[in-house]
């Protein structure tokens, strides 16, 4: 176990669930709660002040939401990763929040052991994502008809297309290279490839 903290802040608009989590937090020996906000502009604001290492976001808030809170954070060029708990599993507001900025995406319904994993996994440089939200990322639609790539999806592969690597794609589009990746593994699961090559052929088929 390290001998420094992970910092972390709480973004929630329900108090309740803010002193929850801070006594979640509180029970281990690696995790220190350095902040709290009620709604995304207090998020940019304690962020800026606190500089944590972890900033536990939720996105349904009255006034400035966690997806536009994420966003700021990130435009401000503070150095916090985002790991977003909601209880929305819905693909806008997954795709929203990867697009934003987030680097993780966990659900309210989680055990609570999930939860802690997911920010020592965020603090590692990884990114943590429920399995319900990953099957709706993976675009796992029962009996879905056509293809339906989002917008986003879509610009990537045109790149892919192209032959760029994920490291010029997340510098033409302006997003991290995790959210290319977690793009590309959606679109991949929706069109039915398994590599960039076939998705190459897949694009250019398509007319990408």
């Amino acid at each position: 176990m390290s001998s420094t903290p992970i910092r972390v802040v709480l973004v929630d608009d329900h108090a309740v669930i803010r002193a929850g989590l801070a006594q979640l937090l509180a029970g281990t020996g690696d995790i220190e709660v350095v902040g709290q906000a009620e709604n995304g502009e207090q998020a940019l604001a304690v962020v800026r002040d606190v500089q944590p290492d972890v900033v536990l976001m939720d996105l349904q808030m009255p006034g400035v939401d966690g997806v536009t809170a994420t966003r700021n954070i990130k435009a401000a060029g503070l150095a916090a990763d985002v790991l977003v708990l909601t209880s929305y599993s819905d693909s806008e507001r997954i795709v929203g929040a990867l697009d934003a900025g987030a680097v993780g995406y966990l659900l309210k319904d989680a055990d609570p052991d999930d939860v802690l994993a997911g920010i020592r996994a965020v603090s590692r440089g990884e990114s943590p994502i429920h399995p319900r939200a990953a099957r709706t990322l993976l675009g796992v639609r029962s009996g879905a008809p056509q293809v339906q790539l989002t917008s986003r999806e879509t610009e990537v592969l045109g790149l892919v297309r192209e032959g760029l690597a994920n490291k010029q794609i997340a510098r033409r589009l302006d997003i991290s290279e995790r959210t290319v990746k977690a793009h590309l593994t959606s679109a991949f699961a929706r069109i039915g490839v398994a590599d960039r090559t076939q998705a190459a052929l897949w694009a250019e088929r398509n007319g990408l």
